[in-house]
């Protein structure tokens, strides 16, 4: 099993959770913030099997796109979304 932690602009978590959830992949959503340029995120945590991993990487990739966002003159590409995967033992539903 992995676990994603996923941190994606705000604008895109609508969107991706709505994705997720249509594809019966459960997701638990926590508020963050973030450093860069002051810009809102949320942290989505999700649990897969890794079989289904590129599946929900997709799902994730077809919803968030990188961004320009015009900081003090200058545009920036920032990304819609950060991916850390993890090796998880087991995942308890109760």
């Amino acid at each position: 099993m992995k676990l994603i932690v996923a941190i994606v602009q705000d604008q895109f978590v609508a969107k991706v959770t709505r994705s997720l959830m249509e594809k019966k992949i459960r997701v638990t959503k926590l508020a963050s913030s973030g450093g860069f340029l002051n810009s809102g995120n949320t942290t989505l945590l999700i649990g897969t099997e890794e079989n289904d991993m590129d599946d929900l990487i997709e799902v994730i990739r077809q919803n968030c796109k990188t961004v320009r966002i015009n900081s003090g003159g200058e545009e920036v590409s920032v990304g819609g979304a950060n991916l850390f995967i993890l090796d998880m033992n087991q995942l308890i539903k109760i």
